[in-house]
């Protein structure tokens, strides 16, 4: 991935990466973030991974579900923003689809894991990095359990990878507290952060290398 031509975004677009522990709420936020009417709308990039899809989960909306080799390719190619193996699946960010997004006008939003968005912040500075926090550990244990969607080893691994990394929120630029059934009220606060830094980087275009 080096040697590329840096790529820039339309002055005042705003790269927001949204991140923290398995369990911690990050799909029902971005949800209750689509419902917020907003002039332009976010974009919402669609991550890469090679996990199957859960129940509910649609491809190409819900992530690009690839096979191994299918991301290997893209990675190879300098196509991935950022991958990282997470619970035993690869997981990357489309550099094109963010950049583009970005050239547009539009503020970017990624959801991605505690390794890629320190991958992310290394090749694009400017990005505001927002870390989701459960009201405690305990919580999160129990939405981990009531999520039904891993089997006991799995569960077990994404709790022990939780508590390492809880360990890494004050690598962010912000710490959000997702209150039990308060999504509306987590999704209002990030956005407020969001419209802050734009105010104070108008003039700013996100560089992406």
């Amino acid at each position: 991935m080096t040697g590329r031509e840096p790529l820039y975004g339309a002055p005042g677009a705003q790269l927001v990466i949204i991140s923290g522990p398995s369990g911690v709420g990050k799909d029902t936020i971005i949800a209750a973030l689509r419902e917020r009417p907003r002039q332009p709308d976010y974009h919402y990039v669609v991550t890469c991974t090679t996990r199957a899809p859960r129940p509910g989960e649609v491809p190409g909306v819900s992530y690009h579900f690839l096979t191994r080799r299918e991301f290997a390719a893209l990675r190879d190619a300098g196509e991935l923003l950022e991958y990282a193996e997470v619970h035993g699946n690869w997981y990357g960010t489309p550099r094109h689809e963010v950049a583009d997004a970005l050239a547009e006008g539009h503020d970017v939003i990624l959801k991605i894991d505690v390794q890629g968005a320190s991958a992310v912040k290394q090749r694009a500075p400017d990005a505001l990095l927002v870390f989701l926090v459960p009201p405690s550990m305990e919580e999160l244990f129990q939405r981990l359990r009531s999520r039904a969607t891993e089997t006991a080893d799995e569960l077990e691994l994404r709790q022990r990878n939780a508590a390492i990394e809880l360990a890494r929120q004050g690598d962010y630029d912000r710490v959000v507290v997702n209150e039990t059934n308060e999504q509306a009220r987590t999704a209002a606060e990030i956005e407020a952060i969001i419209e802050q830094e734009k105010r104070r980087n108008a003039d700013r275009r996100v560089r992406i290398t």
